[in-house]
């Protein structure tokens, strides 16, 4: 994830591997899992332990991390952040308003979708470019990354708007040669950079304090959490 976002955007990122100890958590984050199953116990706390890592690098004081009514959590005054989390995975970006309007990152495994989940994900056009892709390029689930970027595009939509989408109102697409996406969304263009491991697959949007949601964004060269 480091490498998919401006360097002045603080990322930390786990494994998500069992510790000896589940991570330090405020007593208001505890509260709100008290009946969570341990699986969901466990990726709460560990991704809230790497947002924390992300706020005290970008010089934010780290305090609870509760989400609100809408499922998104909500960060401190001036902090834009975001969080993902999978099997094997967990991953904060924070940075300062004053630096970013908006950030999205997502982590997904690198591993095909249902059949009947990627035609809700994509649009005919998208298959088709999903179908160019798999020819060419047959080692990447195509699929799933094309999942993972519209997870960050909404990310870093939602707080702005306050607005949710559904996966056909962004059509994003795929540059294989350069790591990087493209998601258009009514008026709005938005740059994104993306990156396959063998086990994982992530991407990340970044959205510039001078920028707004009209016109083009870009990210510097280089899922509302659910």
């Amino acid at each position: 994830m480091r490498g998919l976002l401006p360097a002045w955007v603080a990322v930390a990122e786990s494994d998500g591997g069992a510790g000896p100890r589940q991570p330090p958590a405020f007593p208001e984050e505890l509260d709100h899992i008290a009946h969570a199953v341990p699986a969901r116990r466990a990726e709460f706390l560990q991704v809230r332990h790497c947002a924390r890592r992300a706020l005290t690098a970008a010089g934010f004081q780290a305090g609870p991390l509760l989400p609100g009514p809408d499922r998104a959590p909500r960060w401190p005054a001036g902090a834009v952040g975001s969080m993902t989390h999978c099997t094997g995975y967990r991953a904060a970006a924070v940075a300062a308003a004053g630096r970013v309007r908006a950030v999205g990152i997502d982590a997904e495994p690198h591993e095909a979708l249902p059949p009947e989940v990627r035609t809700l994900v994509a649009d005919p056009e998208e298959q088709a470019a999903l179908r160019r892709l798999e020819r060419l390029h047959p080692r990447v689930h195509w699929d799933r990354l094309l999942f993972s970027a519209k997870e960050s595009v909404f990310k870093a939509w939602y707080p702005l708007t306050g607005q949710w989408l559904d996966f056909h109102d962004a059509r994003v697409t795929i540059h294989p040669g350069d790591g990087g996406f493209t998601a258009r969304l009514a008026t709005t263009e938005l740059h994104g950079r993306w990156a396959a491991t063998p086990r994982l697959l992530t991407t990340a949007v970044t959205l510039p304090a001078q920028r707004n949601l009209t016109g083009s964004a870009e990210n510097a060269p280089c899922r509302v959490e659910r």
